[in-house]
């Protein structure tokens, strides 16, 4: 069966990525149901709060199984037309939360088979729902195209396994590999058609975040703008804007400060953060989380695991050099999406895209597998994944 079943499973890993952006930060999953090598109904979670990928596909082919027969109330698949097998790349959940528990869903479906490709580490599931499937007499099979469906998962599995949230870092830099020149001007590296891609991105995560340096430099919004109508994501834009700004330096005056009623807007503060401009940001209905911690790659840290206790899944990181440069020296960078423009800025005090303290010798460098390369008009744009974050 392992041929069959990879073919079917792989259907299911397709769908579920049509969840990206919409779930979070519930995990995207697919589901097939096969009857006699045939696709008799599938689905994917399709936004948070709705029904899981499992009930979705139940009603695709009770569906289809009421517009065949005529048959009203099709609540159960019917034994005598053979046996039914799930195609499922995430373990059925077997809790209520703001749905009802899959796996029971398949057990009253009269499924006889379930193929899993990885279990869930969420410790309201973590082997039950296998358990609870296996219980009610149905075979269950797991690890088929594990590693494939892993990769999907990635920033979901992250926030149970490390409890922290899937970071994505994001430069424009010149063919030299510069972010700005030597007077800091850096307006523009990249296309308008890459900039447009940089809005998408915003529009499918949780957070995006900037440094300080970046926030007074650019005077940014963050947000999620001029997304054609035809974009999954174009009545979508982050759940909030993070700052990390020790001192407290942002001014009252900048756009992120200006919108934070409008949009929710986190600053990140050291100890050495005065307390009458935290009151003043607070004021401008700003979020400021405040750290104790003295140094400042502890209090990055420290920010990352709150950021996931507050259900950001994923996070995408605009600069500066400094901050992407913390986030790479502390193995925290998961995902890297550069444009590169064909430019020459030259100058030995023009800024790097990744600062921070780096490595001693190459073989100690962050490894990138690279899963896409393109072309936006005149500029490349390789995303990839650190080799570190490729889960086995």
């Amino acid at each position: 069966m392992s041929n069959v079943d990879e073919t079917f499973m792989r259907l299911a890993i397709d769908l579920s990525k049509q969840g990206e952006g919409f779930v979070e930060p519930n995990p995207m999953v697919g589901c097939v149901l096969v009857q006699d090598n045939e696709v008799i109904g599938q689905g994917f979670h399709q936004e948070f709060g709705g029904p899981h990928a499992e009930v979705n596909a139940l009603n695709s082919a009770f569906n289809a199984i009421q517009f065949e027969t005529g048959k009203k109330g099709v609540c159960q698949f019917d034994a005598a037309r053979g046996p039914v097998t799930a195609y499922v790349t995430l373990e059925p959940c077997s809790h209520t939360g703001k749905t009802g528990p899959c796996a029971s869903a398949l057990i009253n479906a009269g499924i006889s088979r379930v193929v899993i490709a990885c279990s869930d580490p969420n410790p309201l599931v973590a082997g039950k729902g296998t358990e609870q499937l296996r219980n009610a007499g149905i075979e269950v099979t797991l690890g088929i195209l594990q590693a494939e469906s892993r990769e999907v998962l990635a920033p979901y599995l992250k926030c149970f396994e490390q409890s922290k949230p899937w970071v994505i870092a994001k430069w424009a830099m010149t063919l030299d590999g510069r972010i700005a020149t030597r007077t800091g001007d850096s307006k523009w590296i990249s296309s308008e058609a890459s900039r447009a891609r940089v809005h998408s991105l915003r529009a499918r995560v949780d957070a995006v975040m900037v440094g300080i340096g970046t926030a007074i430099a650019d005077d940014p919004m963050l947000n999620a703008r001029n997304l054609q109508p035809d974009n999954a994501h174009a009545s979508r834009s982050p759940a909030i804007r993070v700052i990390v700004d020790s001192t407290a330096r942002i001014s009252l005056s900048s756009k992120l400060v200006q919108t934070a009623e409008e949009l929710p807007t986190l600053i990140a503060v050291g100890p050495k953060a005065k307390a009458d401009k935290i009151k003043q940001l607070r004021d401008c209905q700003c979020v400021v989380y405040e750290s104790d911690i003295e140094e400042a790659n502890q209090r990055l840290v420290q920010l990352l695991s709150h950021l996931q206790s507050q259900q950001i899944t994923n996070i995408l990181v605009e600069g500066g050099g400094q901050l992407l440069g913390s986030l790479n020296d502390l193995g925290q960078i998961d995902e890297v999406h550069c444009f590169i423009g064909p430019k020459l800025a030259g100058g030995s005090e023009a800024l790097s895209p990744v600062l921070g303290a780096g490595f001693d010798m190459m073989n100690q460098t962050s490894q990138l597998k690279l899963t896409s390369v393109r072309h936006f008009e005149n500029d490349v744009y390789i995303i990839g994944r650190t080799q570190k974050a490729e889960v086995q």
